[in-house]
């Protein structure tokens, strides 16, 4: 008989209460006393297949993960009511205070898809082309620099500029904008080919996503 999505969770969870909690045991007893205390703070895909944690193999509290479709950071704006990024990015950095700040964008991302090309996708979606319409900008940039491209050389270059575009907006905000001039937070675009893998970082002075040894 095959396993189902969520007995394979419920498995994993007894593997990880009678293994690899043991181990960690006091760690995570000194997290729950002292609390919290990570140094770098990750916005990441929702993507099942990019998970920060796995990636990097981290312990527990090194990483405060926010997640979304495509990884993207919205620019400061206080209209609605709703703002789980934002909310998010505001505990990691005011109330955590964090010192790296890193957006990881990767491969194979189907929100990028969709921003690119929506015509596949059920037309019922509602949130999900609103949301990656603020990428749009970046994709006129690549198809106008990148017109005898092929289209994976232009999915991964989109893929890699919302990257940028989330770090640009990320200075949107005040308190960011603030900790990065006085040098106690530090902004990272990351990249990773999660059929690799390969991790590439943005070098500010170069201008361009450089393979990470």
């Amino acid at each position: 008989m095959s396993t189902t999505g969520v007995e394979k969770l419920m498995q994993g969870y007894r593997r990880y209460r009678d293994g690899s909690y043991e181990k960690s045991r006091p760690l995570i007893e000194d997290l729950v006393a002292r609390g919290q205390r990570p140094e770098v703070a990750v916005v990441a895909c929702s993507d099942s297949r990019v998970d920060p944690a796995i990636l990097f193999q981290s312990d527990p509290g090194d990483l405060f993960v926010v997640r979304n479709v495509a990884n993207l950071v919205p620019p400061m704006e206080e209209e609605g009511k709703y703002h789980g990024t934002s909310a998010a990015l505001e505990f990691a950095i005011l109330g955590l205070g964090v010192q790296h700040l890193v957006v990881l964008g990767h491969a194979h991302c189907g929100g990028i898809k969709l921003m690119m090309d929506p015509e596949p996708y059920d037309s019922s979606f509602k949130f999900v082309p609103s949301w990656v319409s603020m990428l749009a900008a970046a994709h006129r940039r690549v198809l106008a620099t990148m017109s005898k491209a092929g289209e994976e050389a232009c999915t991964r270059a989109c893929e890699q500029n919302a990257v940028l575009v989330s770090l640009e907006n990320l200075t949107t905000f005040p308190w960011v904008r603030e900790r990065v001039e006085s040098g106690t937070l530090q902004l990272h675009g990351w990249y990773v080919d999660i059929a690799g893998p390969e991790l590439s970082a943005y070098d500010w002075e170069a201008g361009k996503f450089t393979t990470c040894g």
